[in-house]
């Protein structure tokens, strides 16, 4: 069993962490880059952005992952998202890989780089390298920087996210720590996301990447804040053994709790992703059930949560689960509309709107009191089965058009 501790991503046996104000974005007084690093070489995974343009770190990153299948540090910038940016954008990677491997005595091919801000620009290569050289100094194991670090590569967020958690192999306690950024331009497939996981836990890298991206398809990937996917997506997964467990390189005990623990994190990040969209005020939640298989729950689930106008509807308390029914029928997935009932729920209680494919009477008062609280569930059964999946989204707000129209200014 998972237990949720106090600690971010630094909380893992040998894992530091440094943040600084490099000076990305001239008149912002925030800190703007992010380090992380292993005592050790640590196996790593990694899922990237689906979108066909990839941003020069996700390139970067995937070589590490698929081909070097090892690391040791992890640099992100704010910013500046280093995408569409060609040749000379991988070879900033480069540059900024080798510098922090000279800072920190590993070879290069072990440092794995992210970035996230506006599509376009090169990279400030002065900043970033003056950036990398004011963190090295710095890393440190202690809870405060873990905190700082996770502020440090938020762009438009409101909240940091973060979490650690504890759990068992082999006798052994083992700990996994995290962080993420994520608001806007979230879409399934993840979003403008970056995510770090980091572990003691000793796994195979097989076994390691295969967990990964199970874990990604049921948490990051059935989230979406407004449907565009972005150029940057990433979540890595460093493992560096410290925790002494016998390695993990199959199937069992072992391998459950692991993937518990891993589930147990993303799940977390995940959601606080959803709650705090880009102007979100409410978070949504949909819960498909009753189906054949997952992936006919899964892409009804995404259709309910990526529906604009279920969304504004969320957002005005508005208890039109004619709009939740219609984004159902249009999602492709193959259901029977007559068999199907839909209940909203929140912490003021619950109320079937659909049963049978056909609309109950209810009352605007009580149907207002459910849907005041702000995190909002639809339960969809669709008595087909008994597979169920669950997506996160949020409501559709007048400030996302405002975020999102000045955010290069």
């Amino acid at each position: 069993m998972a237990k949720i501790i106090d600690g971010g991503v630094n909380a893992a046996k040998g894992y530091r962490v440094a943040s600084v104000r490099a000076g990305l974005k001239a008149g912002s007084q925030k800190k703007d880059m992010a380090l992380i690093k292993s005592d050790v070489p640590a196996v790593v995974a990694g899922t990237f952005t689906r979108n066909l343009v990839k941003a020069a770190p996700v390139k970067w990153d995937s070589n590490i992952v698929y081909n070097v299948k090892q690391a040791q540090a992890v640099i992100v910038n704010t910013a500046v998202a280093n995408a569409a940016t060609g040749e000379e954008g991988l070879a900033n990677c480069r540059r900024e890989a080798e510098k922090v491997g000279e800072l920190l005595g590993i070879p290069s091919e072990y440092v794995l780089v992210g970035s996230t801000g506006v599509i376009g620009p090169q990279l400030p290569m002065d900043t970033i390298l003056k950036g990398a050289e004011m963190m090295a100094p710095l890393l440190s194991d202690e809870r405060d920087e873990a905190h700082e670090a996770a502020v440090a590569i938020m762009t438009t967020d409101t909240r940091p996210k973060e979490i650690a958690v504890e759990f068992e192999v082999d006798g052994k306690v083992c700990t996994m720590g995290a962080m993420c950024k994520g608001s806007g331009m979230i879409h399934p497939n993840m979003g403008t996301m970056l995510g770090y996981i980091m572990t003691d836990v000793s796994i195979d890298y097989d076994i390691a990447i295969r967990t990964l991206r199970e874990v990604v398809d049921v948490t990051f990937n059935m989230v979406s804040v407004d449907g565009d996917t972005s150029t940057n997506d990433t979540v890595l997964l460093m493992a560096n053994g410290l925790a002494g467990n016998e390695k993990i390189t199959g199937d069992g005990e072992a391998l459950d709790a692991f993937r518990e623990a891993l589930h147990t994190v993303a799940e977390f990040l995940a959601k606080n992703i959803a709650k705090d969209g880009e102007g979100a005020s409410r978070l949504f939640t949909v819960n498909v059930v009753g189906a054949p298989d997952y992936d006919t729950a899964a892409v009804l689930a995404k259709a309910v949560i990526t529906s604009n106008l279920t969304k504004a509807a969320i957002f005005g308390k508005d208890a039109n689960c004619g709009r939740l029914f219609c984004a159902m029928g249009y999602s492709g997935a193959d259901f029977d509309p007559d068999k199907t009932d839909i209940t909203v729920t929140s912490s003021n209680g619950s109320m079937k709107f659909v049963e049978n494919g056909l609309f109950l009477d209810f009352s605007e008062e009580e149907a207002l009191n459910i849907l005041e609280p702000d995190e909002i569930t639809a339960i969809c059964d669709i008595h087909s089965g008994n597979a169920e999946a669950t997506a996160w989204g949020c409501d559709l707000t007048y400030d996302y058009v405002k975020i999102n129209a000045d955010y290069r200014s």
